[in-house]
C-alpha cells in the first residue's frame, strides 16, 4: 500500500477534456472585442455561469492539492472539513455587500482603493496583488504537474514546465469571456465526479473500517494533530483572501445585474458545502492507501485506484479546476499590472492597444510564477504565504471602504503598508523558528492600525467622503 502505479489511460481523459476547454476557449474568444469583454466578460454572465465560475475559481488547486486535501492527509479529517467555515463566513459577508461591489463597476480592487485612499493605495495594492497572485499561479503548475505524473509517469519537474505552458496559453487566448463558461462546465463536472468517487473509493479501500485502521488514530480527532492556534493559522489566511479577492470581485462585476449576483452567490455556497467535505474524505481515504506520498498528491493519486471511467472523469475535472484557477489568477495579476501600475500611460491609447498589452503581460507573469515553484517546500506553504500577503495587505483597507465609512485616507494606507511588511518580515524571519503562521500576526496588526489611525486622524475634517459611481 506504499506506492502507486501510473495509469497511462488517464491521460486520454485529461487530453480530451483539455481539447474541449481549448475549443470552447477559442469559440468564446471570438466574442472578445474590447478590454471590458476580456476582463469583465462584457458584464454578461448569467446566474448558472456565475455560480460555476465562482466555485471553480475558489476551489482550484488550493483545494485539490493544498487546503482541505493536504489538511485531511497530513493532520486529520475534521480540520479539513472545517476548512469551509472561513469560506462560508467570507461568502456571507460578500453576499451582503455584493451589490455595492458591482455598482463600483471597476476592473480591479486597486481602483476601488484608489477612489478612497488616493493613487498611492493603488500602487501598494498592485504590488501586493502581484506578490500574492503569482504565488497562487505557481502552485497551480505544481497541481497540474502531479496530474501528469500520475497519468503518464513523467517527472514532476517536467510536468511543471508543461503545466506552465498550458495555463499561460489558455489565459492568453480569451480572458474572462472564455474563462467563465469553461469554469462553469468544470465546476459541475467535478461536483458530480466527487459525489460518485466517494462511495467507490471507500469500497476500493476495503470499507470504512479498513480505512480507519490504516490511518493514525489522531486523524479522526476533532482537531486532528493540530492545536487551536495552528488551525486558526490555516483558516484566517483563507478568510481574509476571500473577503478581498479581486478574482471574486471581478466576477461579481461581470454579472448581468444584482439579482444574478445574489443567485450566483447562493449557488456558490451550496456547491462549496458539497465539494469541501468530499475532497476532505477522498484525501483521508488516500492517506490509508498511500501513507508515504507527498500530501499535495493525495487526491490525484487516488484517481489511479478507481474504476477507469470514474478515475478518468475525476482527474479530468481536477485538471480543469487547476487550469481554471491558474487562468483566473494569471489574468487578474496581468490586469492589475496594466491598470494599476501603468494605467496612466494607457489612458489615451486605443482599446486594442490595452488588449494587446494585457495579452503580453499574461505570459511574462506566468514565467515569474514558474520560477517561484522552485522556492517553496510544499503547496500548503506557498498557499499560506500568498493568502496572507493579500489578506493582511489589502482586505482590511478594502472592506473598510464598504463597511467603515469613517476610515481615513492615512489609515487605509498605513493598514496596507503594515499588513504587507509584517507578513513578509514574519514569513522570512520568524515563521520557521516559531511555527506560527504570519496571518496570526499581520492581519490583527493591519486591522488595529486601520482603526487607531482613523481615530487619530478623523477629527480634523481631512476625511473626504467617498463618491460612489452608479
Amino acid at each position: 500500500m506504499m506506492g502507486f502505479s501510473t495509469e497511462p489511460i488517464l491521460i486520454w481523459f485529461v487530453l480530451g477534456y483539455g481539447l474541449l476547454m481549448i475549443v470552447l476557449g477559442f469559440i468564446y474568444s471570438k466574442k472578445v472585442e474590447s478590454n471590458e469583454d476580456f476582463i469583465l466578460a462584457g458584464k454578461s454572465l448569467g446566474p448558472v455561469v456565475l455560480m460555476g465560475t465562482l466555485l471553480a475559481t475558489w476551489v482550484g488547486s488550493g483545494s485539490v492539492t493544498g487546503g482541505q486535501n493536504s489538511l485531511a492527509y497530513s493532520f486529520g479529517l475534521w480540520p479539513a472539513i472545517g476548512y469551509m467555515i472561513p469560506s462560508i463566513i467570507g461568502i456571507g459577508t460578500i453576499y451582503i455587500i455584493s451589490s455595492k461591489i458591482r455598482n463600483y463597476g471597476k476592473y480591479t480592487v486597486a481602483e476601488i482603493l484608489e477612489m478612497k485612499y488616493g493613487k498611492v493605495a493603488s500602487y501598494i495594492a498592485a504590488v501586493i496583488i502581484i506578490l500574492a497572485f503569482v504565488g497562487i499561479v505557481s502552485y497551480q503548475y505544481q497541481g497540474l504537474a502531479y496530474v501528469l505524473h500520475v497519468s503518464t509517469g513523467i517527472s514532476v519537474e517536467l510536468g511543471t514546465i508543461i503545466a506552465a505552458v498550458i495555463i499561460i496559453l489558455l489565459a492568453t487566448m480569451g480572458g474572462l469571456m472564455s474563462v467563465a463558461p469553461t469554469d462553469a462546465l468544470s465546476a459541475f463536472l467535478i461536483t458530480i465526479a466527487l459525489i460518485i468517487a466517494v462511495p467507490v473509493s471507500i469500497a476500493v479501500a476495503g470499507g470504512w473500517d479498513s480505512i480507519v485502521s490504516h490511518v493514525p488514530d489522531t486523524h479522526l480527532e476533532p482537531m486532528g494533530t493540530l492545536s487551536f492556534m495552528q488551525i486558526l493559522g490555516f483558516y484566517i489566511p483563507m478568510l481574509f483572501l476571500l473577503l478581498g479577492d479581486q478574482n471574486i470581485y471581478q466576477r461579481l462585476a461581470s454579472s448581468k445585474d444584482n439579482k444574478v449576483t445574489r443567485v450566483g452567490t447562493i449557488g456558490w455556497v451550496v456547491g462549496l458545502l458539497i465539494v469541501t467535505p468530499l475532497i476532505s474524505l477522498l484525501a483521508f481515504i488516500a492517506r490509508s492507501i498511500f501513507p508515504k506520498i507527498e500530501p499535495g498528491m493525495a487526491l490525484i493519486a487516488l484517481t489511479s485506484q478507481l474504476p477507469i471511467v470514474i478515475g478518468g472523469v475525476l482527474i479530468a475535472a481536477l485538471t480543469a479546476f487547476i487550469t481554471k484557477t491558474g487562468n483566473s489568477y494569471l489574468l487578474s495579476a496581468a490586469t492589475s499590472v496594466l491598470y494599476d501600475l501603468f494605467g496612466e500611460n494607457f489612458k489615451h491609447k486605443h482599446e486594442n492597444k490595452m488588449l494587446m498589452m494585457t495579452r503580453i503581460l499574461v505570459p511574462v507573469l506566468g514565467v515569474i510564477a514558474f520560477m517561484l515553484t522552485m522556492y517553496f517546500p510544499s503547496v500548503l506553504s506557498v498557499q499560506m504565504y500568498a493568502y496572507t500577503v493579500y489578506g493582511a495587505g489589502i482586505t482590511p483597507a478594502l472592506l473598510a471602504v464598504f463597511i467603515y465609512p469613517k476610515v481615513t485616507k492615512l489609515a487605509g494606507l498605513a493598514s496596507m503598508a503594515v499588513g504587507l511588511v509584517a507578513t513578509l518580515f514574519w514569513e522570512f524571519v520568524f515563521v520557521q523558528s516559531t511555527g506560527i503562521n504570519s496571518a496570526l500576526i499581520s492581519v490583527p496588526l493591519a486591522i488595529i492600525v486601520l482603526v487607531v489611525v482613523t481615530l487619530f486622524t478623523s477629527k480634523g475634517g481631512s476625511q473626504s467622503e467617498l463618491e460612489t459611481t452608479h
